[in-house]
């Protein structure tokens, strides 16, 4: 080993402690602490200003609305009108005052539903003057949520924020109660179009400073960013990204913010203050309570982005101690390019020379410290490369074209599979009888047949005789290539049933055909875990005396004449069960303008929705009632529409299979 002199180590710790000594890093601490107290104190006050304004803004833009609002849902002619609302004379007076309330607010608008009746009466510069109800308030529907989430309410009135997302408007309206004594028997109110304050209020230039409205629960009333505002309070609940809590990432920081709401709404008027994480960012928000429109007036302020101070010595300092640092930091390469640098440049490229496959390289001149042995070391670390490099270049190479070969068989495997897959695909789309159902059908029924893998393990049947045929859908367990494999022997067990049974019986049909899949299955040692059973549904249509018999397993029979909506339920066992199942015939009387459907789980089954659940037999059914009186292809389009809207991201589950049918 090589005797120590002033080593690397103890050089690079003297060039770097008279770096040190040299710097004012102790100074600028200070002074960096100086500088954020002094920020954050005229931060504070800077926000607790800017809300005050704000808060004042607010106040004298929407008071003046609210007051008219009120007045015109207290008034004594609005009340008789509501109590007697057929009374023509009664409704002349009130229009007529309502009309002089018109004029004073700001859009020159106003509403008023009644709760008897659910009529909406409303007059506005965009539309000529009309007493008649402009339409009837539906409970259950989601746009009309906010008249009945008003009259539930316990409180005279609430204000409520509304967004067009087409229009890009945004709307405020006061919602007030009108009571005849406590009982609720309307609501009246007016809007105030915002575009124009949010322009001034919210869309400020000041960089760092964010303005913003919420209401009592947290939710976001007014916001630069459109999608942040929770719409339509009166009869919803706001996600938890449209609420100032559901912004704040810490839950420290939501309490401290419930803690403050509460101060300001004990003290209105006053600014309470407090610190919290919001966009990812630590920021300083003030708060201010507006008790007559239960809102607060927040102002968020990142002090790190706002011009609270006036930067102009903090820049001349910021320069003169980057002059400092540039002083030291050039002193400081040229003793590390001196002492290390030079050296380790050798090394690199001698490192170099070796990653190209040259071993014939210079290393540094010997020396007595850490840069010495590190040569000495390359040098030896070089010989054993050179070695170690030829010794596996040549294994390389045979591993290289062992690789290749199982590469081009593992291709020609995967295309052999696939060309089967697509085979079997041809075979199974062969098999299925849609050209007899068109030239026995013809626009009077569609399928929607669409399984999960290129092959699966639906199929459907149709066997005509005379004015007479079969007609029905049968899904087999499993899909892919095993639920393929399982449709050739269900379709030959169901052609045999029909050949030994007729067609007329389908509760015949299903047994024959349980039996003879028994039949073709009890000799083979399958595991518990392969399942061979199926599900089917078969109709027997007799034309010519206007009657249907139906047989199911498992699967029912929907009907729909656009106006109803039934099914017949088949029976509770499929075929291949491990108990068998006994299957009935039910008559079905056929009827002008119904429409029959045979639908597989699949369908049923499939997830989608905001929760991944199920589309559901319930979902189902209203769709048919929506779609039954349309015609057979548009009927088609619509259900696999609804499907795909509702699946949305979520994949594929299970092969589908809808088939229906009318008659004239």
């Amino acid at each position: 080993m090589a005797t120590w002199g002033f080593g690397l180590r103890a050089k690079s710790m003297f060039a770097l402690c008279i770096a040190c000594l040299l710097t004012l890093l102790p100074a600028s601490i200070i002074g960096w602490q100086v500088i954020e107290g002094v920020r954050n104190h005229f931060g504070e006050a800077y926000a607790r200003n800017y809300t005050q304004l704000k808060r004042e803004q607010i106040v004298s833009l929407v008071s003046r609305e609210l007051m008219l609002a009120r007045r015109l849902a207290g008034s004594e002619l609005t009340r008789q009108w509501l109590r007697d609302e057929e009374n023509l004379d009664k409704k002349a007076l009130m229009f007529r005052e309502a009309e002089a309330y018109r004029a004073d607010l700001q859009n020159h608008a106003y509403f008023i539903a009644s709760a008897a009746s659910g009529n909406y009466y409303f007059n506005g510069d965009d539309k000529p003057y009309s007493s008649a109800p402009r339409y009837r308030l539906e409970h259950g529907k989601d746009s009309d949520s906010w008249f009945f989430g008003t009259l539930d309410q316990s409180d005279d009135y609430n204000i409520n924020v509304n967004f067009d997302v087409p229009l890009q408007l945004t709307m405020v309206w006061f919602n007030v109660s009108i009571r005849d004594e406590a009982r609720k028997i309307g609501v009246a109110g007016a809007g105030l179009n915002l575009n124009g304050f949010l322009q001034t209020f919210i869309n400020t230039d000041e960089p760092g400073v964010t303005p913003l409205i919420i209401a009592s629960n947290g939710a976001i009333q007014a916001h630069r960013e459109a999608a942040l505002i929770a719409t339509n309070q009166a009869g919803n609940v706001a996600r938890p990204e449209q609420t100032l809590p559901g912004q704040l990432a810490d839950s420290k920081d939501r309490e401290a913010l419930q803690r403050a709401m509460a101060l300001a709404a004990e003290r209105p008027g006053e600014v309470s203050t407090l610190w919290g994480n919001l966009d990812g960012r630590q920021q300083l928000l003030a708060l201010s309570y507006i008790p007559e429109l239960k809102w607060y007036v927040v102002t968020a302020v990142d002090l790190q982005m706002a011009k609270v101070l006036d930067g102009g010595w903090l820049k001349n300092s910021l320069l003169l101690l980057l002059v400092l640092l540039a002083i030291l930091l050039v002193l400081f390469s040229l003793a590390v390019n001196r002492l290390v640098l030079r050296p380790l440049e050798k090394l690199h490229h001698s490192a170099t020379a070796i990653s190209h496959g040259n071993f014939d390289v210079n290393l540094p001149e010997d020396s007595r410290d850490e840069i010495g042995d590190l040569s000495r070391a390359f040098a030896v670390m070089v010989n054993k490369v050179r070695t170690y490099t030829e010794d596996l270049e040549s294994e390389v190479r045979e591993r290289t074209e062992a690789l290749e070969a199982a590469n081009r068989e593992m291709r020609l495997a995967h295309q052999k599979i696939n060309d089967s897959i697509d085979y079997a695909s041809l075979i199974q789309k062969a098999i299925l009888p849609s050209q007899q159902m068109t030239q026995q059908l013809g626009e009077h029924h569609f399928v929607l047949w669409r399984p999960r893998d290129v092959v699966g393990g639906d199929f459907y049947v149709f066997r005509a005789d005379g004015s007479s045929y079969l007609i029905g859908v049968v899904d087999c367990a499993g899909h892919g290539v095993p639920g393929a494999l399982m449709t050739m022997l269900a379709r030959a067990a169901i052609d045999h049933a029909m050949t030994k049974t007729g067609i007329a019986s389908p509760a015949a049909i299903l047994t024959q055909t349980d039996q003879a899949m028994r039949a073709m299955l009890q000799d083979c040692p399958l595991p518990r875990a392969i399942a061979t059973n199926m599900d089917a549904g078969l109709a027997y249509v007799d034309l010519e005396n206007r009657r249907m018999v139906y047989a199911g397993a498992k699967i029912p029979l929907y009907w729909s004449d656009g106006d109803k909506v039934g099914h017949i339920q088949g029976d509770r066992r499929a075929i291949g069960d491990r108990r068998q199942g006994i299957y009935t015939d039910k008559e079905v009387e056929l009827h002008a303008g119904f429409t029959y459907y045979l639908v597989t789980d699949g369908y049923l089954d499939q997830a989608g929705g905001e929760l991944g659940f199920g589309f559901g037999n319930s979902r189902f059914a209203e769709l048919l009632r929506y779609v039954a009186q349309r015609p057979m292809q548009a009927q088609a389009a619509a259900l696999e529409k609804a499907l795909g809207e509702y699946q949305g991201n979520y994949s594929q589950r299970d092969d589908i299979t809808i088939l229906s049918f009318r008659f004239d």
